[in-house]
This record gives structure tokens, C-alpha cells and sequence, in this order.
């Protein structure tokens, strides 16, 4: 498939496609329940999950009128380097789980409609398969137990064109997944994937010590690796995780030049607080300038426009993007990311607002 084939398709979309949700609905048919289930569900009894959704339907917006829009745009900065939309693809990781080409499929979706993308550790398609002059790709780290093993993925990324590094903090274990258990989900045993083994092994402990906090916890991420990782790349490193306001201070202290505030989807730590809410508790606590991402719940152009209010930059999409991969495949991704791309258009021109700056805390209300 050609850059060209996904835009030129995108007018044949059969018409019961019109939302994110009509894609989740659909995507459920082309997965199996197993493979289903790991992408739907969550941690434990999946509150966060759902959370994570419900929190934008408690937040009102309040629209301005009259405004001149006629130098409307959705454009952004970010680490001085321009992006046209603030709508970015979240890092999702096997992705030949949900079709064949994964995120060869995705990439090429993303890079048609000038969507950032954040190509996971976990890629089933190697960071030298993609277009190297593609300037919208970051590249997101999973810690591989220590900087010796970590460090060749960092200079892969920045050989083959990668513009940021994503650092995951918030899932040094897997969260405890009731439905993936009772669905016995397990990842193909002969899925590839070029950069990282599929599981990074616990490391030998004695009969005396905790397997867990003296093996894998031992070799998770620390805040020194952080500052390691900050000096040692030329690229700008970002935390993916942060919810408390104390490690988000903590780490641009060290340098580190963004934050995306997330809680993995709920699929790690269920009740944990929404990242919506973090988002406003951290943006109070940081200096103005910071970029803040918001990732989980993101459905509608609408929710786009209330993280972008209370003080996002931009926001990344997971599962929706993946419902139009198992659908449809790339023209399924760039279907999914023009919808919720013209519903946000649409919203800001109905909220009187012409640019990302003009969107603020004043354009909404919470009863």
C-alpha cells in the first residue's frame, strides 16, 4: 500500500463508520475473544478503565461567540519542532496481534495524516523498516534492566530519524489482569519482536530474598538512570506514567523536558487516580512552559478540547487507533485519527476558539 492509497480511500469508508465507537464496535469481529480481551480490559476489576472514560462526561463546556476564526488552525510546537494537530498515537506494542502488517500499518496511517506516532519497545517491525524522513515518530523506551541494554535502543532511534524519547515509568511489573487470565491470553510464541526479548527476565535471587522486590524491582528504572539516560542522548526525553506532582517536579529538575501524563489505560494500577485529574493537579505544580501530554479515555474531538483546557499540549490515542487497525488496517488508522481530527476542528470553532493557545481553563465548567 502507497502513501496516497490511505487519503484516496478514505471517501469509501462504508457509512455504519462514522465514530470511534462505531470502530471498537466493529473491531471486536475481527479479534479473537483472548486477543480481545487484552486490548479492552484492564487491571483487576478494570475501575481505572472506566474511569478513565467517564471522567469527561462530568466536565461541561462553555463556548465564546463572534469570534473572527478565519486564522483557525490546530498547530503546535513542541521541542522546536513544528506538528500540524495535537493528536498523537500512543504506544501500543504487538501489534501483528491485530492485523498482519501491525505497525508497518500503522505508521504508514499516521505518517499520511501527519499524526505523531510513539513506535513501542515492543514493535513487531524494526525502527530500520520505517521512513527514516518521516518527522513525525518518537520512539518509546521499556527499561531493559540496565543501561548496558538500554543504551543501543536509544542510539537506534537516534540513527533511524526518531525525534524524542518516551520513557515508560509506571509499569516496572505487568498489572494484575483479571480477564487476560481468565481468557489465558498469551502472546503468540513465534511473534517477533526485533528490539527487546518478550518478557525481561527476573533476575536470580536466594531462597531468602523476595523475588519481586529483590529481582525484578532491582533492575527496574531509578530516578539516576533518568538523569543518565537525559545526559546521555541528544534527543528530548519524556516520562510516560506521571500522576503524582512530586515525581513530576522531580523529574524536570533532571532534566527531563516533558511529561505524559497517563495511567497506562488503566491496564496497570486499577483506582488509580484519572490521569485528567492528575493532569490538572501536575500542570498547577510546574512551571507554564513544561509540555504536558494527556494519554486515556480520549473518544471524541470534544474530550481532545477539555485535556487541551486544562492544560495539555496534546493528547495520544491508544485502543481507538487499534479498533481501526483490526478493522481496516491502515486505512482503519487514518479513518480513526481524521474523525477525531475534524470532530476537534469542529469543536473549537464551536467553542469560539482559533488556536490551541486561545484554549484554557475559562472554556469549560464542572458541576
Amino acid at each position: 500500500m502507497t502513501s496516497t492509497q490511505p487519503l484516496a480511500a478514505l471517501n469509501e469508508i462504508p457509512a455504519y463508520l462514522q465514530t470511534l465507537l462505531d470502530y471498537e464496535k466493529q473491531a471486536v469481529q475481527h479479534l479473537a475473544p483472548d486477543v480481545w480481551g487484552y486490548l479492552s480490559g484492564g487491571a483487576m476489576r478494570e475501575i481505572s478503565v472506566g474511569q478513565n472514560l467517564s471522567q469527561f462526561e462530568r466536565i461541561q463546556l462553555i463556548p465564546r461567540h463572534l469570534n473572527d476564526l478565519t486564522q483557525g488552525n490546530t498547530s503546535l510546537e513542541l521541542f522546536g519542532q513544528h506538528y500540524p494537530h495535537p493528536i498523537f498515537l500512543a504506544p501500543i506494542g504487538h501489534q501483528q496481534l491485530f492485523h498482519p502488517q501491525g505497525e508497518a500499518a500503522t505508521t504508514l496511517a499516521a505518517e499520511v495524516m501527519q499524526s505523531n506516532y510513539v513506535l513501542s519497545t515492543f514493535t513487531n517491525t524494526a525502527m530500520d523498516q520505517l521512513n527514516p524522513h518521516n518527522p513525525y515518530k518518537w520512539f518509546q523506551l521499556y527499561w531493559q534492566g540496565s543501561r548496558e541494554k538500554s543504551y543501543p535502543l536509544i542510539g537506534q532511534a537516534e540513527q533511524y530519524g526518531f525525534k524524542a524519547i518516551v520513557i515508560t515509568v509506571d509499569a516496572p511489573h505487568v498489572g494484575i489482569r483479571d480477564r487476560e487470565r481468565q481468557l489465558a491470553f498469551h502472546l503468540p510464541n513465534d511473534m517477533q519482536h526485533p528490539h527487546t526479548p518478550t518478557h525481561i527476565s527476573f533476575p536470580d535471587v536466594s531462597p531468602s530474598e523476595h523475588k519481586l522486590f529483590n529481582g525484578l524491582m532491582k533492575v527496574s528504572p531509578k530516578w539516576d538512570d533518568i538523569e543518565w539516560l537525559v545526559k546521555n542522548t541528544q534527543l528530548p526525553v519524556l516520562l510516560k506514567g506521571v500522576l503524582h506532582p512530586a515525581d513530576a517536579k522531580k523529574a524536570i529538575e533532571l532534566g527531563v523536558q516533558g511529561l505524559i501524563i497517563s495511567n497506562h489505560g488503566g491496564r496497570i494500577l486499577d483506582t488509580s487516580i484519572s490521569p485528567l485529574t492528575a493532569l490538572e493537579i501536575i500542570k498547577d505544580h510546574l512551571p507554564a512552559d513544561i509540555p504536558l501530554l494527556y494519554d486515556g479515555g480520549i473518544r471524541r474531538g470534544t474530550d481532545v478540547f477539555k485535556a487541551l483546557a486544562l492544560g495539555a499540549s496534546a493528547v495520544l490515542i491508544g485502543r481507538p487507533y487499534i479498533y481501526g487497525l483490526a478493522t481496516a488496517g491502515a486505512l482503519g488508522v487514518a479513518h480513526v485519527i481524521r474523525t477525531l481530527l475534524e470532530e476537534f476542528e469542529v469543536t473549537m470553532a464551536l467553542m469560539g476558539t482559533a488556536t490551541l493557545k486561545e484554549i484554557n481553563r475559562d472554556y469549560i465548567y464542572r458541576s
